[in-house]
C-alpha cells in the first residue's frame, strides 16, 4: 500500500489479537490485489442498548487506482453472530474481498456484457 493502513477502534480498548486479525485480513487482501492504494478499518464496539450486548460494527474502505474505491459498512442488528468480534470481522472482509473482486475486474475489463437474450429473425 502505498500509504499506511487506518485502524480506528471506537468505543472499545484493541487487544494485540484484534491487531493482529485485521492485519492478516489486509496482507490476504494485498495478496490477491497488490495495487490497493490505501485502507481505513473502523471498529465500532457494540452498543450495551441490546439484551444480548449488541454487534460490532465494522467498515472497511479500500482506496483502489484511478479514483476507485470499495467501501463495506456492516452493522447487523438482527445477527446475534456479529456480537463475536472474529466473526463480524471475517463477515466485513469476505464482503470485501468480493467486492474488491468485483472491482478487479471492471478495472480488468473482464466483466461480461449482457446482450439482448432474445432470438433475432
Amino acid at each position: 500500500m502505498k500509504t499506511p493502513v487506518q485502524v480506528d477502534f471506537q468505543g472499545l480498548k484493541p487487544t494485540e489479537r484484534m491487531r493482529e486479525a485485521i492485519d492478516e485480513h489486509l496482507a490476504e487482501l494485498e495478496e490477491r490485489f497488490g495495487r490497493i492504494t490505501a485502507c481505513r478499518v473502523v471498529v465500532r464496539a457494540p452498543s450495551g442498548r441490546h439484551r444480548n450486548g449488541g454487534a460490532y460494527g465494522i467498515h472497511v474502505r479500500l482506496v483502489l487506482p484511478n479514483g476507485r474505491e470499495v467501501n463495506v459498512d456492516r452493522t447487523a442488528t438482527v445477527d446475534e453472530r456479529h456480537a463475536d468480534f472474529s466473526f463480524a470481522l471475517n463477515d466485513a472482509f469476505k464482503r470485501a474481498r468480493r467486492r474488491l473482486q468485483d472491482e478487479v475486474r471492471v478495472m480488468r475489463g473482464q466483466i461480461k456484457s449482457h446482450e439482448d437474450s432474445r432470438a433475432e429473425g
